[in-house]
């Protein structure tokens, strides 16, 4: 039996554009980086917990996902040159030369346009409008301005953030009311303690890059009191679905629960002052974000059983 190369005429390699194997092997591995890449320009996990906050009002939240994956993406874009300059996030693809700014421009693109045109023929004309304003509102507003301009952006730029409740109920009833809102407020009452603890963790970072964060500008003690005061308002508002009568019981005693938590290591925050409790409380923030919704979901579909 006579064995030819793979790049004899007629092997399999042939029959491929590219030539061999090996040049092929190498091209799927480039796309598949690219991809990576790509995918990991969309802030996956984030973005999996704002679409999440959606879910309470709409469960087919594609359209939603897509609208914050490109405002993820955009962001990235805008902020490539301050990412190279903080330890977190220089190892991000762009800062990295790991894709080009065109490729990532396009990506967004094609995100933002998917976003608004699943919402405009698969939902309603008031949700596509409502996420293309949260879209721009947080890619642009936030990113161009706020973010650079004032201390109290995060206060100010926590309202995009706060709408997916918003736009998950506008997607399902082709309005808003009063419960939309109270989902939203939640959210945007949590944003402020939730960044503030990162930023105190990462405050020599941000100042480097020149973000004036509460904790560069007015220092950690300043912002540790801020979140006090920002988490007793978060354990108020987060009563509000039941004493409204919008949830029951499973869901205020969830809540409670959580909220004792959250309050604890904000206090324990406040009173060491370290970096070592800002992450930890920076971390627990997202679980508690995720667990008081689940505790809401879980109490409205046992009341419908």
């Amino acid at each position: 039996m006579n064995s030819r190369s793979i790049d004899e005429p007629g092997s399999p390699a042939e029959l491929i554009p590219g030539g061999s194997r090996s040049d092929l092997w190498q091209s799927g591995l480039l796309w598949t980086r690219n991809a990576r890449n790509l995918w990991h320009l969309t802030r996956p996990k984030v973005v999996g917990a704002i679409v999440f906050t959606a879910v309470v009002g709409m469960m087919p939240a594609v359209g939603i996902w897509l609208a914050a994956a490109a405002a993820a993406t955009l962001n990235h874009l805008l902020d490539r040159r301050r990412d190279g300059e903080m330890m977190r996030t220089c190892r991000r693809p762009l800062p990295q030369d790991q894709l080009t700014v065109h490729a990532a421009w396009a990506f967004a693109a094609t995100l933002c346009t998917a976003s608004v045109l699943v919402l405009l023929i698969r939902v309603n004309l008031l949700t596509a409008i409502l996420t293309f304003a949260s879209l721009i509102g947080y890619s642009v507003l936030y990113t161009l301005w706020l973010k650079h301009a004032t201390p109290q952006n995060i206060v100010i730029g926590g309202a995009a953030g706060a709408a997916p409740p918003i736009l998950g109920w506008a997607a399902v009833t082709n309005g808003v009311d009063g419960n939309a809102l109270l989902l939203s407020l939640i959210l945007f009452t949590w944003t402020s303690p939730h960044f503030w603890a990162l930023a105190i963790a990462r405050r020599a970072e941000y100042s480097n890059a020149g973000i004036p964060m509460l904790p560069v500008t007015h220092g950690v003690r300043f912002t540790c009191t801020y979140m006090v005061l920002y988490t007793i308002l978060l354990v108020l508002v987060t009563t509000l679905p039941y004493l409204t009568g919008m949830s029951g019981p499973l869901y205020i005693i969830g809540a409670i629960a959580l909220n004792g938590i959250f309050a604890r290591k904000v206090l324990v925050l406040n009173a060491t002052q370290t970096d070592e409790a800002a992450m930890d409380t920076f971390i627990y923030s997202i679980k508690y974000l995720l667990l008081l919704f689940t505790f809401l979901l879980a109490d409205h579909y046992m009341h419908l059983t």
